[in-house]
């Protein structure tokens, strides 16, 4: 299938500030799931969110995650279906982690699904710009630059 394909079979919509395609599928007090896909100009740009967050791995190509946390520290997942290439089906992101997802090489097109809990409000969605989060992190300008939308 081609991303255009899944985008229409599952009535996914532009992700505003984030990137991407989604659509909510679930809702209530205590948690919501949402379909979300990236291709190579569409990805997850660098942000943080109140609440913890667990990624799900559907289909399509491998994504790098990275995760940079409130000391610094740079960490990196692949979420995939290889998991003996030590790729992981699921990757848990904890509240206010600044993080971000894109396809890796030449990649077409990556579906995951993400839960959030408590349940997810645009009001608790943290973003920044690429030269706020250079000041916060100088360390990893390479990796927020690669990471962040113009």
């Amino acid at each position: 299938m081609e991303a255009i394909e899944v985008i229409n079979k599952l009535g996914l919509v532009p992700l505003p500030e984030e990137g991407g395609f989604y659509i909510e599928t679930h809702r209530d007090p205590y948690s919501t799931c949402i379909y979300y896909l990236i291709t190579p100009e569409e990805f997850s740009g660098l942000h943080a969110v109140k609440s913890a967050e667990i990624f799900h791995f559907y289909a399509g190509d491998p994504v790098e995650m990275v995760q940079i946390n409130q000391e610094g520290e740079l960490s990196k997942v692949i979420l995939g279906s290889n998991i003996s290439e030590d790729e992981k089906p699921q990757v848990i992101v904890e509240p206010l982690i600044w993080q971000g997802t894109k396809l890796l090489g030449d990649g077409k097109w990556a579906l995951l699904g993400c839960t959030v809990s408590p349940a997810f409000q645009f009001e608790n969605f943290i973003t920044a710009t690429c030269s706020e989060l250079i000041e916060m992190f100088p360390a990893h300008q390479d990796i927020i630059e690669n990471y962040t939308h113009s």
